[in-house]
């Protein structure tokens, strides 16, 4: 296992330096990283709609999509975010009691009781403070989380402008009313503990965990190559954004598994365009689903017909041909 303290606060470097680590290693890895006030937002996620893009703009927060899915979060020097990419096998993907548990154990040493909550929440006294989202790649798997230790809550309610039904099963109505910070939560001895030193002592407390972790600095190459696809793909307004056509029937649900979200033309009864959102998790691109569904006819039976070749869990974890195809004829 390969262990890296990334100092850089580039969102765009560093969510670049995600995609490096997994197409151009073998090894384990773990990354440590910040970034500057940021939007991330999922892969899957229509952007325009997931920030306040005035609040955005008038206070400089970065607005960049990662690889995974999932939910908008906010970042900031007072959070800490941690990556872990390793060989996929089967029944690791939405794994997520697995690949939280270091972090989980490193807050019970600092006195600190968090426990996994829903689908890939940590919580500490009912609050989130972690949210984690996951990918396969190549045949490598990512898995990465926020860790919320002194962040600016007000700039998380601010930035974000999460769909209302999103918090239908929560019984909460924003987002400041749903996050805390670990610093919160902190036993006195540890009161004047920092960002900075959280994140040191995180750091040795995987060094300890896997005493064969060897501790590894990104080169000179590394760092070239990663910039450059920052340039050219992570600060791009096409990823960020994209370029999204006006469609005519859209229709949103939140389910167990996540908020799915579709729009689309139907032209001469059958379906020209269509863009599936949400902030669900799958493993295989939703653009290929959206390619397959282009041309179908607009009716439920041609619709499931269609969903039926494909294992439609690789695309969307939890949804049925059934489901799907009720969501796309809701508004008809």
């Amino acid at each position: 296992m390969l262990l890296i303290i990334n100092d850089s606060s580039d969102a765009y470097y560093n969510l670049a330096a995600e995609e490096y680590l997994i197409d151009h290693f073998d090894e384990d890895i773990v990354m440590l990283w910040r970034n500057d006030n940021t939007v991330v937002i999922g892969k899957n996620q229509n952007t325009i709609e997931e920030i306040n893009k005035e609040y955005v703009e008038e206070n400089s927060i970065s607005v960049v999509r990662r690889l995974t899915g999932g939910g908008a979060v906010f970042h900031d020097m007072g959070n800490v975010n941690y990556t872990i990419i390793q060989q996929y096998r089967e029944g690791l993907f939405s794994n997520y009691a697995y690949f939280t548990e270091a972090v989980r154990d490193f807050l019970q040493s600092l006195g600190v009781r968090a426990e996994l909550s829903g689908r890939n929440d940590l919580l500490i006294g009912g609050k989130k403070f972690s949210g984690n989202a996951q990918c396969v790649r190549n045949g490598r798997m990512m898995h990465h989380g926020t860790l919320m230790f002194s962040s600016d809550v007000k700039d998380i309610s601010g930035a974000l402008t999460p769909n209302a039904k999103k918090f239908e099963s929560k019984g909460v109505k924003s987002v400041h009313s749903r996050v805390t910070n670990i610093a919160s939560h902190l036993p006195a001895e540890s009161a004047g503990m920092d960002t900075a030193e959280f994140l040191q002592r995180l750091y040795a407390f995987y060094r300890q965990r896997f005493p064969d972790a060897v501790p590894y600095e990104l080169s000179p190459a590394d760092q070239a190559a990663i910039r450059k696809l920052a340039d050219e793909k992570y600060s791009a307004w096409e990823w960020n954004y994209g370029a999204s056509p006006a469609f005519a029937v859209s229709a949103s649900r939140k389910y167990d598994f996540g908020l799915v979200d579709v729009r689309l033309n139907v032209v001469r009864g059958h379906i020209k365009d269509i863009r599936i959102f949400g902030d669900y998790f799958g493993i295989r691109s939703i653009s290929e689903l959206e390619t397959l569904l282009a041309g179908t006819e607009y009716r439920r039976e041609s619709i499931t017909g269609t969903l039926s070749a494909v294992a439609l869990e690789d695309y969307i974890s939890g949804l049925t041909a059934e489901k799907l195809a009720e969501l796309i004829m809701l508004d008809a």
